[in-house]
C-alpha cells in the first residue's frame, strides 16, 4: 500500500498522530524511513502500517 511513496513526500502515521508530519527519507521494500517533526527519524514497517499522504501545495 506504500509503494507510491518517494523521498520528499510528506506523510502522517495513522496510529501515532502525536509524531506530527514526517518527510519520507527512503523506501526499500517495506522499510520506509521517515523524519517526523515530533519523533525524529523512524523506520516504519510498510507491511503493517499504511502511511497517510499529506497533500501539499508544491506550486
Amino acid at each position: 500500500m506504500n509503494e507510491f511513496l518517494e523521498p520528499g513526500m510528506i506523510v502522517r502515521h495513522p496510529q501515532a498522530p502525536e509524531w506530527g508530519l514526517g518527510q519520507v527519507q527512503s523506501r526499500v521494500g517495506d522499510r520506509i524511513t521517515v523524519n517526523f517533526a515530533e519523533a525524529g527519524k523512524r523506520v516504519i514497517d510498510g507491511a503493517h502500517v499504511t502511511l497517510e499522504l499529506v497533500e501539499t501545495d508544491a506550486e
